[in-house]
């Protein structure tokens, strides 16, 4: 055997909790700093407590929170996008349409959708506006996420 090869052992080497609980052991090590031991481990003091000394737990609560913002963010964007408020400009139907349409006093999404439910003749009644215009209308409407009033003709015999 070579002499002087292995490490000194300390007998009365002392080991130290971040909770503050100290004891001595032996070791190669004078002092031994830990994080957990058995009187703060949350498997021997049944208490539900979360161990985490790399910020798993942050970095995990961080993409969750990440996550809720872009979910509110969608919701708030796709509320935004069927507002009721909305300019009929912003659906580019075209100008002769749209200016018949202020004329007449009808100028959001809201005001459109009111008409709807009486009837596609309600705003066919509209001076300027055919039948060509209101299906531009609609199908812009949908593509913006709108979802029209569906009005059943009556059949007369």
């Amino acid at each position: 055997m070579k002499a002087d090869i292995h490490p000194v052992f300390y007998t009365d080497a002392r080991v130290v909790c971040s909770c503050g609980n100290t004891w001595t052991t032996g070791s190669t090590k004078k002092e031994i700093r830990t994080d957990v031991c058995s009187n703060c481990h949350p498997f021997y003091t049944g208490e539900q407590r979360i161990v985490d000394t790399e910020g798993q737990v942050d970095r995990f609560y961080k993409k969750l929170h990440a996550h809720k913002q872009y979910l509110e963010d969608v919701e708030a964007r796709e509320l935004a996008r069927t507002a009721p408020d909305r300019p009929i400009v912003e659906f580019e139907i075209g100008t002769r349409a749209t200016e018949a349409l202020a004329k007449a006093g009808i100028v959001n999404a809201g005001q459109v959708l009111d008409r709807l439910a009486l009837g596609d003749d309600a705003l066919l009644a509209v001076d300027g506006f055919g039948r060509k215009s209101l299906a531009d209308l609609k199908k812009r409407m949908r593509q913006f996420g709108y979802t029209l009033p569906e009005v059943g003709v009556e059949i007369t015999v």
